[in-house]
């Protein structure tokens, strides 16, 4: 996904044009004189500064600029004594990165969250408060991994994407899987898949259709995405179909699951890692989705790998803290809210860990880089389906946990169907509107139905044994 996100934020996210503290001059056409500058005759215009040098002379203000620079104009951040440069770095870095999204104003949450949960206060309000910090620290990761992979290439940006990526679903669900929380894990990942490919595909064909009659995109690329999203469909389908065709036999279910899940996990890894061979080397002119844009500016850097490194560990850490709390508090919710598991882990969860991305998607999509915009939805269900899933079954077998492919016979044919409407919706390379509201109504549809699904709910695996033992 390396091409796709970077591409992707260049366009979506919106970042300061000027990090070295210095003033932008513009100039006019006419008498090229700089109209950052208040005119000579004391005139004001919309370049005219709001505190002049004269007016902050009065009283004992002082000038703005002489905070953040030195008597030479230089920078802080910049300055040749390291006891000044070193401090001044952080905070600039700092400032640089909360000022990276609006939605970072959420991180109050995130000191809000933890408090409460190591104080063991009520668990709704658990449960809600750090279900809104995780917001910001998703966002934070997207944006620290951007900036790493921009230095370190596409190979290695790309393997980087695909562990960060979605990488708040991948801590939820190891914290999850750790607990036993098989269930979770299981609707958490699912849940990820259909909010991508239903919830940000459609929402992306409504922002360009109203805005145009007709968008493009690159079929070629979309069919090859969902070609693998149909195979990840079938690694879900043959586990659910052989338990219920287990269901009259002497041989253990459970056990034979197990077996085929973990093979099938590593053909599935193994297919993933092929994928971004044929992504980033072989194929690589396929899904370079802005070739013909090369005029256009640079995206500035805001920070250096080791920044981007320091702040990607912290974020985790603070994702894996959070999430031990909202997931601790998961079954109180459940009992005194009467929702079920699956529709926490299957909508909720899905659509906090990728919020962010899902508003910037959109508006990508309302510029018309639709490749970027399907690129990112599509992709990231990819990446759940190929990668994070496969890995968590790994993972699963290796502390003991019997995490397997084996979802339940209901969402297995949810899955195979939502993936069946979205390949009929992209294999024109065209969208509208109309066809991004059937997306969006199929996903609204989806979550209504298992909002009423009970957690004891029986399989049709149970009921076919059921069927056969009598």
């Amino acid at each position: 996904m390396s091409n796709f996100r970077r591409d992707f934020n260049k366009h979506g996210r919106n970042r300061s044009s000027n990090w070295n503290g210095s003033t932008t001059m513009t100039t006019d056409e006419g008498d090229g004189q700089a109209n950052s500058r208040p005119s000579g005759d004391g005139s004001a215009d919309e370049h005219t500064p709001l505190v002049t040098n004269a007016a902050s002379s009065l009283g004992n203000m002082a000038n703005t600029r002489s905070v953040t620079t030195n008597k030479s104009g230089q920078p802080l951040y910049k300055d040749d004594r390291a006891w000044v440069r070193w401090p001044m770095n952080f905070l600039h870095l700092t400032w640089a990165t909360l000022s990276s999204s609006y939605v970072n104003v959420l991180l109050v949450f995130v000191p809000a969250g933890i408090i409460l949960g190591a104080l063991g206060m009520d668990p709704t309000a658990v449960f809600i408060v750090n279900f809104l910090a995780i917001v910001p620290l998703a966002a934070l990761l997207s944006f620290a991994t951007e900036e790493l992979s921009v230095k370190l290439g596409q190979t290695i940006g790309g393997l980087l994407n695909a562990t960060f990526g979605n990488a708040v679903e991948l801590i939820v669900s190891i914290v999850a899987l750790t607990k036993g929380e098989i269930r979770i894990v299981q609707a958490s990942m699912l849940g990820s898949i259909l909010s991508n490919i239903l919830l940000v595909l459609g929402c992306c064909f409504i922002a360009s259709g109203i805005r145009r009659e007709e968008s493009r995109f690159n079929a070629t690329v979309a069919s090859t995405m969902s070609s693998l999203m149909a195979v990840a469909a079938t690694s879900l389908i043959i586990p659910a179909t052989l338990y219920a065709s287990l269901a009259h036999s002497e041989a253990s279910a459970d056990k034979n699951i197990l077996i085929l899940s973990r093979g099938t996990a590593i053909i599935l890894l193994i297919l993933y890692c092929l994928y971004l061979y044929f992504q980033l080397y072989s194929h690589a002119k396929l899904f370079d989705a802005e070739a013909g844009e090369d005029d256009e500016p640079k995206e500035p850097e805001v920070l250096n790998p080791l920044a981007a490194g320091v702040c990607l560990v912290l974020v985790t850490v603070l994702v894996a803290v959070c999430a031990e709390y909202l997931v601790g508090s998961i079954d109180s919710i459940v009992e005194t809210s009467g929702i079920s598991k699956t529709f926490i882990g299957l909508v909720l969860l899905p659509i906090v860990g990728n919020a962010a991305e899902h508003v910037t998607a959109c508006v990508v999509a309302w510029k018309d880089k639709m490749d970027l915009a399907i690129g990112v939805a599509i992709g990231s269900s990819m990446q759940i389906a190929l990668f994070v899933t496969p890995f968590l079954v790994i993972l699963g077998w290796i502390i003991g946990s019997e995490m397997s492919l084996h979802f339940q016979s209901f969402e297995t044919v949810v899955f195979f169907l939502s993936v069946l409407v979205v390949n009929y919706l992209i294999q024109d390379g065209k969208s509208n509107y109309l066809e991004g509201c059937m997306c969006l109504g199929t996903y609204i549809i989806i979550a209504l139905a298992f909002y009423v699904y009970p957690d004891d709910a029986q399989d049709i695996g149970s009921l076919v044994k059921g069927v056969f033992v009598q």
